[in-house]
């Protein structure tokens, strides 16, 4: 997946949603700008949803749709490198989930009454024409259309809504860069809450009532103030840990979804899904979903054998939260993962392979390096680099190397033997000539 040739700017996705046959009829205008002379360039759109014209500038475009996921433009005359331009995209079809064995279900998820999107890693190609790619961020603007009595939420903030006769059509615009796996729309009949952070952020959160047990007397309502109240905190504590919230506004979903059974860090606004009615996900939960806002979304990695730098630090700031909160301490948390069975232990943290990318050594493991950092070059040098990171690459791609050389600047010490050993050697490492904090 991902196309070179081009740097995509901007998204508008206009979708009208069908809620008895889940199709969507849509168009995808995208501005992007040539980084070579261009004859022709490639999009990713994976059936079975189908095009129906092209245009490049306002000119028709000749296109061919290849490969299952591949849509070849060819626009009437060369791109020439530097040039700014626009395709604009008409498609319709029904979308359908990617059901990966190792990678799990992803993509347009259909839902009881809606749709949820988890695009992580390749899935924002089931319904919309991209540039999958993890370096190629976007703005993005949304304009979706649906019966009326169903919302519609997805990245950033409102822009308004306006009912006409039985459709209702939701605008959201999303005004910083995103990389495509962390793009989402939600259509459902959720209970929506609209507030500010004790900071001052806008906290747009949600919950599909079906999602929620209302028995021993909780209400969906009361389900639905206590995600907003709790993702408030929650984002209250990791800004004096991590800087100010790397975004203009923030949130949460919690859908039911099942055969879905995980939670993802969606720009903005994660998504908690669930397979049966229940209660809210426990506060460390949404810590690690809304931690990933600083690592994994503002600071994404360059390519997928660096995801530890996500769900590493999304890890971590479990642990962290535990501590800080009356529970275990982070060592205690280590400590416990360190007894953890052989299958932690399987594979190189920076190099999992495609089919382990979401492995608990990129998890575990990787929190576990995180932590040994932690004990290497001291509490005051460790939360001053944990701050200085996200801000430091805000809005933009990391590799390992780049953290490793980002790391050192901590320290005196040589950090690379620590790396080696947790990074980028397989099995069980010691834990000798480490001392605690």
């Amino acid at each position: 997946m991902g196309n070179g040739g081009y740097d995509a700017q901007h998204y508008d996705l206009s979708l009208t949603y069908d809620a008895d046959t889940k199709a969507i009829n849509a168009t995808a205008k995208i501005r992007a700008s040539a980084l070579q002379d261009l004859s022709r360039f490639d999009l990713d759109l994976r059936d079975p949803l189908k095009v129906s014209k092209v245009t490049v500038d306002g000119r028709p475009a000749t296109y061919e749709q290849t490969g299952g996921q591949e849509l070849v433009i060819t626009p009437g005359s060369g791109l020439p490198k530097g040039r700014q331009f626009t395709v604009e995209i008409a498609y319709a079809g029904t979308p359908k989930p990617i059901r990966d064995k190792a990678l799990g279900v992803s993509g347009w998820i259909p839902r009881h009454d809606g749709v949820v999107t988890l695009s992580q890693p390749t899935g924002s190609a089931t319904w919309y024409p991209v540039n999958e790619s993890l370096r190629d961020k976007a703005t993005y603007d949304f304009t979706v259309t649906v019966p009326k009595g169903l919302k519609v939420l997805a990245n950033g903030q409102p822009a308004g809504e306006q009912t006409q006769g039985a459709t209702t059509t939701f605008r959201w615009t999303n005004p910083e860069p995103t990389a495509s796996e962390l793009v989402m729309i939600a259509i459902g009949h959720f209970e929506v809450r609209d507030t500010r952070t004790k900071s001052g952020l806008r906290n747009i959160t949600a919950v599909d009532p079906k999602a929620i047990a209302t028995t021993g007397g909780q209400t969906v309502a009361d389900a639905a103030n206590q995600l907003n109240r709790v993702t408030g905190d929650d984002i209250e504590w990791e800004q004096k840990l991590y800087g100010g919230f790397p975004f203009s506004s923030a949130g949460g979903i919690i859908v039911l979804a099942p055969n879905v059974g995980y939670a993802l860090e969606s720009q903005t606004r994660p998504v908690y899904a669930t397979g049966r009615a229940g209660g809210l996900p426990p506060a460390f939960m949404l810590a690690h979903e809304l931690g990933h806002q600083w690592f994994g979304d503002t600071v994404t990695p360059a390519q997928w054998s660096d995801i530890w730098l996500n769900e590493g630090f999304a890890t971590y700031t479990e642990w962290l939260y535990t501590e800080q909160h009356g529970g275990k301490t982070a060592q205690q948390m280590f400590d416990a993962a360190y007894r953890s069975p052989a299958t932690v232990w399987k594979g190189k943290v920076a190099k999992p392979g495609r089919d382990h990318i979401f492995d608990p050594l990129t998890y575990l493991r990787a929190g576990m390096t995180l932590h040994q950092l932690r004990r290497t070059i001291g509490d005051t040098a460790f939360f001053q680099l944990v701050k200085d990171w996200p801000k430091t690459e805000r809005n933009g791609n990391a590799t390992t190397a780049q953290f490793i050389a980002f790391a050192q600047h901590y320290t005196k010490k040589n950090l690379r033997p620590l790396f080696q050993k947790w990074l980028y050697t397989a099995g069980k490492p010691g834990l000798h000539n480490l001392s605690r904090p």
